[in-house]
């Protein structure tokens, strides 16, 4: 099993670190109102899923 010889420093720990960043919530369309939605999720303003209705609205 491969171990580390010496120990990391900070800067190499936090410069490698940095590179790990959160991806932006990918949105689409809906067909049915138009309004943005998570896609393969239903619509959370209409209640609608691949055209049909399956939730009641929220608001």
């Amino acid at each position: 099993m491969a171990v580390p010889k010496r120990k990391m420093s900070r800067s190499n720990t936090r410069s490698r670190r940095s590179q790990w960043k959160a991806a932006a919530v990918s949105l689409v369309s809906c067909p049915q109102c138009r309004s943005p939605k998570r896609p393969h999720v239903a619509c959370p303003s209409c209640g609608t899923y691949n055209r049909r209705q399956v939730i009641e609205p929220s608001a």
